[in-house]
């Protein structure tokens, strides 16, 4: 057996609650969460990788998780700005129905760009510092502190919570915790 093959086992079988919940916390959607960290193990464990202990695998694989909702988020805008080249002339664009959020939070997340709601999850929900934030995105740590301001902007006026960007903070780490 592979020395990754235990952790591998660890992860899918202790930490997928965590990783789902962390996975939510970008989607919105647990379907679509689901395969998102689907994706990410993949990733972190199709290629070869010096993994030392389950949490090293688990930090590879949340960071795997923000790349592919970066990366799906992406392609995505890239098929809507093309996608009307492969429709007909008499058809009009397909409108799939939004999935309704479990909660408020959920559905202020949803309402922000997905690299401010990468941004805004790494930062509150894993507690990183904007440099780390900014390292894992691969963004100026400028854009991340801007991207930071904007999308509490958006949650305060979305959650209606006071002006007060540690309430906002608190509200938002709240709700992401209850999913884990």
């Amino acid at each position: 057996m592979a020395r990754w093959q235990g952790f591998y086992d660890e992860l899918a079988a202790d930490r997928y609650p965590a990783l789902l919940a962390y996975a939510i916390a970008f989607t919105g959607q647990r379907a679509t969460a689901e395969d998102l960290v689907q994706e990410a193990m993949i990733r972190t464990f199709s290629s070869p990788r010096r993994l030392t202990s389950a949490a090293h695998a688990e930090h590879y694989v949340r960071r795997a998780i923000a790349s592919v909702f970066i990366d799906d988020a992406r392609r995505e805008k890239l098929f809507r700005r093309t996608a009307h080249r492969l429709v007909g002339a008499d058809s009009g664009p397909d409108h799939a129905p939004e999935a309704d959020a479990r909660d408020a939070v959920a559905d202020a997340l949803a309402t922000l760009t997905p690299q401010v709601r990468a941004c805004v999850v790494l930062r509150y929900y894993d507690d990183l510092t904007v440099a780390q934030v900014a390292d894992r995105l691969h963004l100026a740590i400028g854009t991340v502190k801007r991207y930071l301001h904007d999308g509490g902007a958006a949650l305060r006026d979305t959650l209606g919570a006071d002006p007060d960007a540690e309430r906002v903070d608190v509200t938002v780490v709240t709700a992401f915790r209850r999913e884990k």
